[in-house]
């Protein structure tokens, strides 16, 4: 069915560059070969109350928000052109619920001034938007250890209503780490966020690459339970979001205000389509002639 239009539209990257990015031009070290993880969701005998993680709209939200439980961690998986326009509006519409995001940085990519706008879009101040994000971001496989060492410590002193834990896993890929200090290391990592999921009962986001499973295997053997895990493919102008739990499906394409598509007729189009028409957005630079 078609549902309220998105009030911006998720920055993606320009077709031609997707392939860049989801296959980087950089090998990363070979894992030893070992059976896949399998994922799997804790039990929810009853329906888990939405907590007030975000605002009622635009309609991706509710979607996204059903999807979290406290005490329990939520995966996304996907391509980063995929995942990361969705968590940049994850965070702007955090802060228009007045939540408060503390979030572990493992790839580096955090973009203030896209947060800002995306907060603007929806009526929020670009400086309240980024400071209901408190940020720690670490630069080699031991710094993230230590951070995700030390996030109980910071949770308790500044509460937060959302972890966010983004590639964790990557920076221990660097090749001059052996395998068996990796692997125990990622096990050490799990483990602790089991542990703090489990003291915090606050929800707890984690972001992986989609060989992310592989090489965090003990996420799903060590980690904390998951709600649910949700994973992401970018199309030609649009985004699908698929959940684990209940099978659940989102689309978000490009579509003016009242058009309807195919998914209005079934079968194989059959799934929740959001739309996004995007208001023109005012500027601070004024355009000049010549």
């Amino acid at each position: 069915m078609l549902v309220d239009a998105l009030l911006t539209e998720p920055v993606l990257a320009p077709d031609d560059l997707l392939a860049e990015e989801v296959f980087p031009p950089e090998p990363r070290p070979p894992f030893p070969t070992s059976p896949p993880a399998r994922p799997k969701l804790a039990p929810h005998r009853h329906r888990t109350r939405t907590l007030p993680l975000l605002p009622s709209e635009p309609a991706l939200f509710p979607w996204l928000a059903r999807r979290f439980a406290p005490g329990e961690a939520t995966i996304w998986s996907g391509p980063s052109v995929a995942v990361e326009p969705v968590l940049e509006l994850l965070y702007a519409g955090s802060a228009l619920a007045r939540g408060r995001i503390s979030l572990l940085e493992g790839a580096n990519r955090f973009h203030p001034y896209r947060i800002g706008e995306l907060g603007r879009a929806f009526g929020v101040d670009a400086t309240e938007t980024l400071h209901r994000i408190r940020l720690a971001r670490a630069f080699t496989a031991y710094q993230m250890v230590a951070l995700v060492d030390g996030w109980a410590r910071e949770v308790r002193r500044h509460p937060p209503t959302l972890l966010v834990g983004h590639h964790l896993p990557t920076l221990f890929a660097d090749v001059e780490i052996p395998d068996e200090e990796r692997f125990a290391l990622l096990g050490h990592v799990a483990r602790t966020l089991a542990a703090l999921a489990r003291e915090a009962r606050l929800p707890l986001l984690l972001t992986l690459d989609p060989d992310g499973f592989e090489r965090f295997r003990a996420l799903a053997e060590e980690g904390p339970p998951w709600s649910d895990l949700v994973t992401f493919a970018r199309g030609p102008g649009t985004l699908r979001l698929r959940a684990l739990r209940n099978d659940a499906r989102v689309a978000l394409v490009p579509r003016p205000a009242g058009q309807t598509g195919m998914e209005e007729f079934g079968g194989e189009f059959a799934e929740e389509v959001i739309a996004w028409d995007v208001p023109p957005r005012r500027t601070a630079r004024r355009s000049r002639n010549g």
